[in-house]
């Protein structure tokens, strides 16, 4: 068959459609997964709010690229912000943010150089790696969510790079968003301060 060869024949990929298709009406409620939260409570792992690069994609963008540019990628990824990245895509710049590309940076990067809003790559805005704080793997590890809160709360940032170590260098890992991990601990926030 084709699914030997990895490769269904049509009329198994029908098959497997109409399969499919059957499957999907479900007349009873269905229960939650067994494994898994569908909330996160602040004594959870904090990995448990880590986008992980092992497991997710990276959006990246050049460091040269116009920064209209990179708000397009950011937008068609679904994503507020990207790490920079150079050419060959294998060395960490930086981090750019939506709201940087949006905001005044672009205005007031043009008031020191002149030029126009086209002249300005991502480069001449972003959050640069020279300027980051960032949290070790080994460290995350340890660390619960109330741990990234409190974190986040002390450098004031919007997100935590983390790094882990790659045979005499540091490799990116992942990235804690405050953004996401206030929304995913709204509600244990708020039974928090009724407790």
């Amino acid at each position: 068959t084709g699914f030997e060869t990895g490769q269904p024949t049509p009329a198994e990929h029908g098959h497997v459609v109409k399969k499919i298709l059957e499957l999907s009406v479900v007349a009873s409620p269905i229960a939650a997964p067994r494994s898994g939260n569908w909330r996160v409570e602040l004594n959870d792992p904090a990995r448990s709010v880590m986008t992980d690069f092992n497991e997710h994609g990276i959006v990246s963008v050049a460091a040269n690229l116009q920064v209209d540019e990179a708000l397009e990628i950011m937008r068609h990824a679904g994503v507020r912000s990207a790490f920079v990245t150079n050419e060959a895509h294998d060395v960490v710049l930086g981090l750019i943010t939506a709201y940087d590309i949006m905001g005044d940076k672009p205005i007031r990067f043009l008031q020191t150089s002149g030029g126009s809003r086209e002249d300005v790559v991502v480069s001449d805005i972003m959050d640069a790696t020279d300027d980051w704080q960032v949290a070790h793997m080994h460290e995350v590890e340890q660390a619960s969510v109330s741990v990234i809160l409190d974190t986040f709360s002390a450098m004031g940032r919007t997100h935590l790079p983390v790094v882990e170590d790659d045979g005499g260098g540091k490799r990116l890992r992942g990235v804690f968003s405050a953004a996401k991990v206030l929304r995913l601990t709204e509600l244990a926030r708020r039974l928090a301060k009724k407790g």
